[in-house]
């Protein structure tokens, strides 16, 4: 058999694999843009709990006066969500999504008043969705929480 006669044969192999292999390499390129969202709105849940921690631990009880760029006054639950809600949105997650845990079983203060010394614990969770049509109905629910010892 000749060469030319086996090049024949295979005349449109290269039509039914293309799709195959674009395939993949397209998987490949949503799935790891998928995963730097994932990551991005993951470590934006981690600095808004710690922003609200630091919120809660600096703004006590015996806080007064205004900020400059956020809340003003004592440390709240109320307000320690504004601080929260502020990083998240600047990031780009809809502040609508966001909950913060500071009712039901778990206090925000843990030791039940924001008095110096008293314990704070920020919890902030938002339910992740793709922009895939496809992987849309599937959505996890991320987090971050921070804890701190109100000193002011």
């Amino acid at each position: 058999m000749s060469s030319r006669q086996c090049l024949s044969n295979e005349r449109g192999a290269t039509l039914l694999e293309v799709p195959f292999a674009l395939l993949w390499v397209l998987l490949v390129i949503f799935g790891l843009t998928e995963s730097g969202r994932l990551m991005l709105a993951y470590t934006t849940l981690a600095e808004a709990a710690r922003a609200g921690t630091r919120y809660a631990i600096v703004h006590g009880n015996y806080r007064t006066g205004g900020g400059v760029d956020g809340p003003s006054g004592p440390g709240n639950t109320a307000n320690v969500e504004a601080a929260v809600k502020k990083v998240t949105t600047a990031a780009g997650l809809p502040a609508t999504k966001i909950t913060v845990y500071d009712t039901g079983t778990e206090p925000m203060y843990l030791d039940g008043t924001n008095n110096i010394g008293g314990r704070v614990r920020v919890k902030v969770s938002y339910p992740f969705t793709s922009v895939l049509p496809l992987l849309a109905p599937f959505s996890v629910t991320i987090g971050g929480t921070s804890e701190g010892i109100i000193c002011y």
